[in-house]
């Protein structure tokens, strides 16, 4: 997958065309009411992020968005403007080359009838009408949420040229609000990706694989660490700045300038970008 390019004026086709609004919610812009076969993890081997005619330099980035709970406003956020903004910011700046992007719902692995929804990896607007096609389920367990199901799915069930071809990793953020669960047992793998795993998983033992073929970082809304060295905090009202953390984080792992690349920032979003990235290890 991955052919075409995003642009602005499909966005405001589509836009228009869904009735969206800054007054649109979750229930407006996610209608879904069950997941779909399509992006059932159970039914799918690989999602693959490919060269062609177009891009012939792929780069993979995955964004996992946590959907229990309150967190619909996240999602909220992001088809009403971060994905706009962050595809613009993107092609504009060329920071990576060719980028395509997959989207996942993720929820509890142990009580969620959709712990886990993937898309596919895409250039242009299908991008954001994938997304739109996701069930925000809404439910969620005790205290803690399992991004790892994300993780594991980018570890074993992507397959991409950038790394194939070139072996160069493509970027991960998962984004949430509550701790990861410490471990994914066998059956919880079984009963979500069809997979035979003899023994339990452990959260550092998913993201060591994950790492080798994905820069991965966790943004949280609030002060818990989840991947040491690669967790950034955010408060809930920086979910409007997404497209410049994200892109920021892109040019700290590429050793770029983030101001050669998003032009001069506010002093204040300047601040809080250095702030929340203090702490990563790259």
């Amino acid at each position: 997958m991955g052919g075409g390019s995003y642009t602005a004026h499909d966005w405001d086709k589509l836009r228009v065309s869904r009735g969206i609004t800054g007054d649109s919610r979750a229930d407006n812009l996610f209608k879904n009411r069950q997941m779909l076969d399509k992006f059932n993890p159970k039914f799918i081997d690989k999602r693959e992020s490919r060269d062609n005619d177009e891009h012939p330099n792929s780069t993979p980035i995955a964004i996992g968005v946590d959907v229990t709970g309150s967190m619909g406003y996240l999602s909220e956020e992001i088809v009403k403007n971060s994905l706009n903004e962050l595809m613009k910011k993107l092609y504009a700046s060329n920071v990576i080359p060719d980028p395509q992007l997959l989207f996942a719902a993720i929820g509890d692995a142990y009580v969620d009838n959709a712990p886990l929804q993937v898309t596919q990896f895409e250039s242009d607007i299908r991008i954001a009408e994938q997304l739109m096609e996701l069930w925000l389920e809404g439910k969620g367990g005790d205290y803690a949420e399992d991004y790892s199901t994300f993780w594991y799915f980018l570890a074993r069930h992507t397959d991409t040229d950038c790394m194939k071809k070139r072996g160069e990793k493509g970027f991960a953020f998962s984004i949430g609000d509550a701790p990861n669960h410490p471990k994914l047992t066998a059956e919880a793998i079984r009963d979500i990706f069809n997979d035979v795993q003899q023994n339990d998983m452990t959260m550092e033992e998913i993201v060591d694989e994950t790492l080798k073929s994905y820069h991965l970082f966790h943004i949280n809304i609030g002060m818990a660490t989840i991947i040491e060295g690669r967790t950034i905090c955010i408060q809930k009202e920086d979910v409007r700045i997404l497209p410049e953390l994200i892109i920021s984080v892109i040019c700290k792992v590429k050793g770029l300038s983030r101001n050669d690349i998003l032009g001069d920032l506010s002093p204040v979003m300047e601040a809080k970008l250095n702030k929340m990235m203090s702490g990563l290890i790259i």
